[in-house]
């Protein structure tokens, strides 16, 4: 069995004079809970466009449990997926049409199996005959981030998974996924520090295009001598320059 690790070397993302993306080195473990951080513009959706295979890095190298971005495109499609900011949902169909449409884009075999284990994951039998346009945000997150999982990833990335969610949805989200922690390997960008604190294993923190910091939220922490997380992140990502 192919370890999911995910491994990138010297990742370059330039849009005719901009680097987006700067000269990244990461392995992230399988099983790995990973946020990643960085104000806007620090080159986080970027990374996770080209981790994801959504888009082509200008430079370097993506491997992701031993298959090659360049060559293994296909076969590296077939084992990620990304729920992305926007909310991945067909809004004139309901819950249970949404997952069967996307179990069958997929070409599930066990589908039904499947989509009963994510609605009692997501504990979405409430919602399952609504229309996904008439749900609360937070279902709709809900929603989005069960579909991503229809595939049975090794490698989900959720990319703000509770942004603009008021807190008990996004604690609700929070305990989902908790829950697939160790399962799969995650890749999360927050701008919530709260959240990075309470899910991640590790923590990337990029500032204009480069990874600048890597380790756990402890770590971090005591590389700048703080107990606060936030304060970290904001020493971290000015260099100190506040």
């Amino acid at each position: 069995r192919r370890s999911s690790d995910l491994s990138n070397n010297k990742l370059n993302k330039k849009y005719k004079e901009k680097i987006a993306v700067n000269n990244i080195n990461l392995t992230i473990k399988e099983g790995e809970l990973f946020a990643l951080l960085g104000t806007n513009g620090a080159g986080k959706t970027t990374t996770i466009k080209m981790l994801s295979t959504l888009i082509l890095p200008t430079e370097g190298e993506i491997k992701i449990a031993g298959y090659d971005i360049a060559k293994d495109s296909v076969k590296i499609k077939e084992i990620v997926n990304v729920s992305p900011q926007e909310t991945a949902i067909a809004p004139n169909l309901t819950v249970k049409e949404n997952l069967d449409f996307m179990a069958g884009v997929y070409k599930i075999k066990n589908k039904n199996e499947k989509i009963d284990k994510l609605v009692k994951t997501f504990k979405l039998q409430e919602v399952l005959k609504q229309k996904a346009k008439t749900l609360s945000g937070g279902w709709q997150r809900k929603l989005s981030i069960a579909i991503s999982l229809i595939n049975d990833p090794k490698v989900l990335f959720l990319d703000e998974p509770t942004l603009g969610l008021d807190v008990l949805a996004r604690r609700e989200l929070w305990t989902v996924i908790e829950s697939l922690k160790g399962k799969i390997t995650i890749i999360l960008t927050t701008h919530y520090m709260e959240e990075a604190e309470s899910l991640s294993d590790r923590v990337g923190i990029m500032d204009k295009g480069k990874l600048i910091a890597v380790g756990t939220v402890k770590e971090l922490m005591q590389k700048v001598g703080t107990n606060n997380f936030e304060e970290a992140f904001v020493k971290i990502a000015t260099g100190g320059r506040e």
